[in-house]
């Protein structure tokens, strides 16, 4: 009997597009465009796109290395404070960083379970939003946000924001 094929689980992200936010003025950063695209059971959009900051990585790898355990994380691109060469170097080193930071994130099935990696990856949510969101204090469960993102995001559905 010839065993079924199951089709091999892909994900792809881009970590891409580097903009600078708030230039010229003292709280300036530069935060990039994460693409993903998966058929992995594992993500709830197949699809998304968000932007987030360094300071926002930082943010994630530290929640994940509380909830792996002995399950080493990958380690982001440095800080280094003192960089010769370009900014747009400096940017562009720090992309090819956290591109291959969650190139290894997102294969790896414990780090996957985190449901702080999935809103961090799939909505627009912020650090403390993330945090009210896992621990149940959010508006939205974990599937909600990511999916009500992905709707509003990718012009799928015009939906009118309905706050009253």
């Amino acid at each position: 009997a010839q065993a079924a094929v199951v089709p091999q689980e892909l994900t792809t992200v881009r970590v891409q597009d580097p903009r600078v936010q708030n230039e010229g003025s003292w709280n300036s950063y530069v935060d990039y465009k994460i693409f993903l695209h998966t058929n992995s059971k594992a993500f709830t959009a197949k699809t998304s796109c968000v932007r987030r900051r360094y300071r926002e990585f930082v943010w994630l790898r530290r929640q994940l290395q509380k909830n792996a355990g002995l399950v080493p994380v990958p380690e982001l691109p440095g800080k280094s404070t003192f960089f010769v060469g370009s900014t747009d170097e400096f940017i562009e080193k720090r992309r090819q960083g956290l591109q291959q930071f969650l190139e290894k994130v997102v294969q790896n099935v414990v780090l996957l379970s985190d449901s702080r990696l999935h809103l961090f990856l799939q909505s627009q949510l912020s650090v403390p939003e993330i945090e009210a969101c896992v621990q149940g204090q959010g508006s939205q469960t974990v599937t909600e946000a990511i999916l009500h993102y992905a709707m509003s995001n990718c012009g799928w559905v015009q939906e009118e924001e309905s706050r009253p």
